[in-house]
């Protein structure tokens, strides 16, 4: 399991404060800078712990400049750490609980999957086709690998789920064979051609339609019997050039 870098870095920003605070007590402790003299690690800790938390039980207390400095800096630094740690870690743990209900109520939409549109992949074209599709009421779901993708798409209230597509058994759960139509669109052309050969072992009789941005993608995807392969840049071309023929035969006909 993926490890979210902003826990590791409170993680290791509470171990340090609580080191700086141990160790600065402890040092601090034996020079008289508090009311009682700190002889042992264990009070160090202690002190560090009650400070840091704000219970301040007041048995140890700075008497010295040094020592109220030190105490105002490990307390202003400790609260920031941690009330942040516990920010973002209470943050993880519901976002984990939302996800798991949700997968939940997703196993249930996903047992009533029939004639519906699968549209794999969230670049350009899929996401004005979700969109439309969405206004006309359709029988549609979105896979997606991109975590920040399906949870904007789920607050937008699209069906949206958050799988690995060029995983055979991920793929199987939404009944691809029961599709009316399945459309890819990956900015990677290369794993597009790849989730095809997916797809179409899962779903052989089923519409595909593919989304390519390269003249190499193109080509395999029409070795594996694509029913519509679709690159936005040959088909820009095309327009393009026709328009500069229609150009150029009204200039002859002006000449003439």
């Amino acid at each position: 399991m993926e490890i979210d870098k902003r826990i590791i870095f409170y993680v290791i920003a509470i171990v340090a404060v609580v080191l700086y605070g141990t160790v600065g007590v402890y040092l601090l402790g034996q020079s008289g800078n508090f009311n009682v003299k700190i002889t042992s690690w264990v009070e160090a800790v202690y002190f560090t712990v009650v400070t840091i938390s704000t219970v301040g039980y007041g048995d140890i207390t700075p008497i010295t400049e040094t020592g109220r400095i030190f105490v105002i800096i490990l307390i202003i630094s400790g609260l920031s750490i941690f009330l942040s740690a516990v920010t973002v870690l209470s943050g993880e743990f519901l976002s984990a609980r939302v996800e798991k209900l949700y997968s939940g109520l997703n196993n249930v939409n996903k047992k009533k999957m029939n004639k519906h549109i699968v549209l794999i992949g969230y670049d350009s074209a899929n996401e004005i086709i979700s969109h439309k599709l969405k206004v006309q009421h359709r029988n549609f779901i979105i896979i997606t690998a991109d975590k920040p993708t399906a949870e904007m798409l789920r607050r937008k209230g699209y069906p949206a789920f958050l799988e690995d597509y060029t995983s055979k058994a991920d793929l199987e759960k939404f009944n691809l064979s029961k599709a009316t139509d399945i459309v890819i669109d990956l900015k990677d052309s290369s794993k597009a051609v790849y989730v095809v050969l997916v797809v179409k072992k899962l779903a052989k009789d089923i519409r595909i339609s593919v989304i390519t941005h390269t003249s190499d993608a193109e080509a395999h995807l029409k070795d594996l019997d694509i029913d519509n392969i679709i690159n936005p840049v040959t088909i820009a071309a095309d327009m393009l050039a026709k328009t500069l023929d229609r150009d150029q035969d009204t200039a002859d006909d002006s000449e003439k």
